[in-house]
């Protein structure tokens, strides 16, 4: 079923739906605080894109949630047309919010893009923050290809998300230092008892899987640009 209300486009979205609905209006005011690396995270997404700012690009947000890498990454791509797409109607609501002072053409598609047969266009760069890792592996394998196909040639897939680790000791040791630093950076325990509830629905897969992967689906010059424990961002292009 399909609803179209304006510039939104509604498609039934899976349950995980309720869990993001629930904290979005919190959602930004904890960020920083349970994202220890923040401003080198989002930095390197941002920097290894490889197109110049004046350029007429088309964008694509998967997972965009409440629009802040949209919003880093149309601060300097004034001339770029997004689409931004989450599951959650509530994040995507906070997200017009944040990009309402941006002049860019923003458009925005409330729809679980793992189980859409088509991203609906031919786009320069599809990005990603924090979101994939709810896919299991046999929907990250299907997602990779078709970001791969619907990428125009010399596009560019950029994602900044969690890695599992690659043994289970190292997976232990992610999630201990991020507790550590959560905790060191003043996170209230209603803001860590909310992330904790929305990483039961984390499927995350190790960095290695994910990067051949991305290889398997076509991808060339796949590389990690950046890691913290579990935080990576890496890029691969068509």
């Amino acid at each position: 079923m399909k609803r179209l209300t304006g510039r939104h486009l509604t498609i039934t979205p899976m349950s995980i739906k309720a869990v993001f609905d629930q904290y979005a209006s919190q959602y930004d005011a904890s960020r920083r605080k349970l994202i220890p690396c923040f401003a080198d995270f989002y930095r390197t997404a941002r920097g290894i894109i490889p197109f110049a700012p004046e350029e007429k690009l088309t964008i694509l947000d998967l997972g965009a949630g409440t629009g802040l890498l949209t919003s880093i990454v149309a601060a300097d791509f004034a001339h770029a047309r997004f689409v931004l797409m989450d599951i959650s109607d509530k994040m995507l609501a906070e997200a017009e919010k944040r990009l309402s002072g941006y002049a860019n053409e923003f458009s925005y598609v409330t729809a679980d893009y793992s189980r859409m047969p088509s991203l609906g266009g031919q786009f320069d760069l599809i990005m990603s923050s924090l979101s994939i890792h709810h896919l299991d592996q046999p929907q990250k394998q299907k997602l990779f290809g078709k970001v791969f196909a619907h990428l125009a040639p010399g596009g560019v897939f950029v994602n900044a998300d969690q890695v599992l680790g690659e043994t289970a000791e190292i997976e232990k040791t992610y999630r201990q230092k991020w507790l550590e630093q959560v905790k060191a950076n003043g996170v209230t325990d209603a803001e860590l008892q909310g992330a904790l509830t929305r990483m039961k629905e984390d499927r995350m897969s190790t960095l290695s899987w994910q990067l051949a992967s991305l290889q398997d689906a076509g991808f060339h010059d796949v590389n990690c640009w950046y890691q913290h424990y579990s935080f990576a961002v890496y890029s691969g292009s068509k």
